[in-house]
């Protein structure tokens, strides 16, 4: 017997033209939700005037196409620049407009807010931010579950930005505010069993594994090297895709080349994305000639063509929480390069499909795609296997447990709230 579709009020922290992994996975969900015949209110940020020019520019195809699903509506919340990194939005505080209104007027079965603590102001120190956690006024209320979805490792981004020096003087505070911004929601799903461990060391509460971050391995599969990008160039290629920020580490790929162009001369290192550090990069890129392209953003048939054309995907990264493009460029056949962080042991299985490297060490990094470029046998071999790591992962998969999960939670409210009150 179907289910009865549910009413789900999903607020994100992102969302196009903000372009991350996380605005991506946000419009795949609700696109996935809305097929199934479930009734969704997208609470989203919205762009304005203040953001770069380049921001502005990207398309809104995301929410174009979701206004063709009849149970679809949406609100954009005000939004400003984040005061750290200005291509990203931070809410306007609650005096400037209401969740608990929108969700009175919507009436949810389920609240899922999706990067809550960014939207509550811990990307910039609570120097910004909504001012309060998320839909919970509301929840609270109604007695409406509400869930938050675990996207950033938001710990190694401060650790990342202010220093080991500031980390060290906050350390001892963030149990405190982990464990009170945690206990705010029903559930706190993550998608890495790793992140869930170190955020539970960190006093998370109500916090559980959930495999919701799929991929589609339908779109992301070894044929799209049809859309090779150069199809002429046969030079052995390390790509790297995703936003060129700091805490991406993506600098540290401009040293790790040389290392692999001493073995490997015609090695080709194509790094597309956009992001605060891409004149940097492409500046000091410069002095490497053809071996280095800073392609820019790629997206559709090109960005498919990328992942299948890739000999190794490199990620520098050891911010990353489960990341989405790894996973990418497994579906399409491509041997990853990572450094150890929480969740890239769930991701790459040394000597199978690719390797771990020490974070920060550009010569054991080089080392590992020279090992991977000198060997034809092993690069096949890893190919093959790659695909088939990943494809637990296929967005179809994660959805259904995602779905899966929301009907119990759903189900356990409703049936807190018809049991007898014992005297």
């Amino acid at each position: 017997m179907k289910k009865q579709p549910l009413r789900i009020a999903l607020i994100t922290g992102l969302y196009a033209p903000f372009l991350t992994g996380v605005s991506i996975a946000v419009h795949q969900r609700v696109r996935w939700l809305l097929q199934q015949g479930h009734e969704v209110f997208l609470i989203h940020p919205e762009i304005n005037d203040q953001y770069p020019e380049e921001v502005g520019s990207r398309p809104m195809a995301g929410l174009k196409e979701l206004q063709s699903f009849p149970k679809f509506s949406s609100y954009a919340f005000p939004t400003q620049p984040l005061i750290f990194y200005k291509s990203l939005p931070q809410p306007l505080h609650n005096r400037h407009w209401s969740d608990t209104k929108l969700l009175e007027n919507f009436k949810p079965d389920i609240v899922v807010v999706e990067e809550a603590p960014q939207m509550r102001g811990f990307y910039s120190l609570y120097l910004q931010g909504y001012g309060r956690p998320v839909g919970i006024e509301y929840a609270r209320k109604t007695g409406t579950p509400i869930i938050s979805l675990f996207h950033t490792d938001i710990v190694a981004y401060i650790r990342y930005y202010m220093g080991n020096q500031f980390f060290s003087f906050i350390r001892p505070m963030l149990p405190m505010l982990i464990k009170q911004f945690s206990e705010a929601y029903d559930y706190n799903f993550f998608p890495s069993r790793e992140q869930l461990e170190k955020y539970k060391n960190l006093k998370s509460q109500r916090s559980e594994y959930l495999p919701y971050q799929g991929i589609d391995c339908q779109k992301f599969n070894p044929a799209n090297i049809c859309y090779n990008p150069i199809p002429n160039d046969n030079r052995p290629t390390l790509l790297f895709v995703g936003r060129i920020a700091p805490e991406k580490s993506v600098i540290q790929l401009l040293d790790i080349y040389p290392i692999v162009a001493a073995k490997i001369p015609d090695a080709h290192l194509v790094i597309v994305g956009s992001g605060p550090q891409q004149e940097e990069i492409r500046q000091r890129a410069a002095k490497f000639g053809k071996g280095v392209t800073v392609w820019g953003e790629s997206h559709g048939t090109e960005l498919l063509g990328w992942y299948a054309r890739a000999d190794v995907f490199v990620n520098p990264s050891a911010t990353e929480n489960f990341c989405t493009s790894t996973n990418e460029a497994l579906a399409s056949g491509t041997p990853v390069v990572a450094v150890k962080a929480p969740s890239t042991s769930e991701q790459v299985v040394p000597g199978r499909n690719g390797f771990l490297a020490q974070p920060n060490s550009p010569w054991d990094f080089a080392n590992k795609v020279i090992r991977i470029l000198e060997n034809p046998n092993l690069k096949q071999e890893m190919s093959l296997h790659a695909r088939f790591s990943v494809l637990e992962y296929d967005w179809s998969v994660c959805m259904e447990k995602f779905e899966q999960r929301l009907y119990q939670i759903v189900e356990k409210s409703n049936n807190l709230a018809t049991a007898p009150i014992s005297s």
